[in-house]
């Protein structure tokens, strides 16, 4: 079926496979900041408010730049900021719509505690904001689902962070520098490459009518974090996702009984830059588990960095998924119940 191309445009109408196939060229996006001129007050924390795929790239700064930021970083995934937040604060909102009820109070918010503010969106009320109060600024591409354009995101993200003076310019770069790598790994993932060799058809394959449970380690919780989003808005398909060794001390012992039937997959997403005993979790929690959960089908990130480790996870997590969409017999690119949820919350 994954190979048969009437297939792939009959169940991807969107075109979601070719927004996958593109998002390398995001690694290149200009990222322009609008009215970025500020007080230069000095900044001793900052808090990115998003949800879902717009907090992504946050989760993701938070691991790959955690040396060069040298004061707390928090995401915050909610309608409320903590308390410390205060004029030395820089407070990022960040929707890909513009229009997410939680990140529009967090900012409204930050607003009344004189923070210093900034936004990331493609559009929505925002984007209004962000104009008429002469609000620092990113505008992203429109058009996309934001678990699309977390690279997107990314740059955005770096680019607020360099115009407040709090990371090095040269950051940008390195995510361009990925660019001509990523475009010839994810090609070997593309539609018209046959499942025999297409590795993102072959996972696909291992998952189909079964939840999906990712395990990642501290440097790729937020990549886990990522395949479970794509699972469940590309593929429409539950999943969960946890971390280790945090998973050790829980999770761990629930796989040991119910339920006994365990219609799951399990894929271990593993860098090799992980701290030793947290990939030695990885073997050892297998083998403990063997008879008691499904083995693990482990994902080895490829990339000489961890930031190109987590852009080739992070596009290789949308193939797969949209894989699973069409063998699913699901359209990958509409969150209908998701549009319907907000518009009865502000009925």
């Amino acid at each position: 079926m994954l190979d048969d191309a009437n297939v792939l445009k009959q169940r991807d109408p969107q075109g979601a496979l070719a927004v996958a196939a593109g998002q390398y060229q995001q690694t290149t996006f200009e990222a322009a900041v609008w009215n970025k001129e500020h007080d230069h007050r000095e900044i001793t924390s900052i808090v990115v408010a998003g949800m879902g795929g717009s907090a992504l790239a946050a989760l993701v700064v938070k691991i790959w730049l955690k040396q060069e930021l040298t004061i707390p970083f928090e995401v915050v995934r909610s309608y409320d900021l903590p308390g410390y937040v205060n004029e030395h604060t820089l407070v990022i909102a960040s929707s890909y719509s513009g229009n997410t009820e939680e990140t529009v109070s967090c900012l409204e918010q930050a607003e009344t505690k004189g923070a210093q503010v900034a936004i990331i969106t493609a559009g929505g009320s925002l984007i209004d904001t962000a104009g008429g109060f002469q609000i620092a600024h990113v505008a992203l591409p429109a058009g996309l689902q934001p678990r699309m354009a977390v690279i997107y995101n990314l740059r955005a993200l770096v680019a607020l962070l360099i115009n407040f003076n709090l990371v090095a310019a040269e950051k940008l770069d390195e995510i361009a520098a990925t660019q001509g790598w990523l475009e010839t790994e994810t090609a070997h993932w593309a539609a018209d490459i046959s499942t025999g060799t297409n590795y993102a058809k072959q996972l696909a394959l291992l998952a189909v009518g079964k939840t999906a449970v990712f395990y990642g380690g501290t440097l790729t919780a937020p990549l886990a974090y990522k395949w479970k989003i794509s699972w469940n808005e590309n593929a429409k398909n539950l999943s969960f996702w946890n971390e280790y060794s945090e998973a050790n001390h829980n999770e761990f012992i629930g796989w040991t009984s119910h339920p006994i039937e365990k219609p799951f997959a399990v894929f271990d997403l593993v860098s090799p830059l992980e701290h030793p005993q947290i990939l030695k979790r990885f073997t050892i929690s297998d083998r403990l588990l063997s008879g008691q959960r499904p083995k693990a089908i482990p994902i080895n990130l490829s990339g000489d960095s961890l930031l190109g480790q987590l852009l080739w996870g992070s596009i290789l997590a949308d193939f797969v998924s949209i894989y699973l969409a069409i063998l699913n017999g699901v359209d990958p690119t509409p969150v209908p119940l998701i549009e319907k949820l907000k518009r009865e919350l502000i009925a």
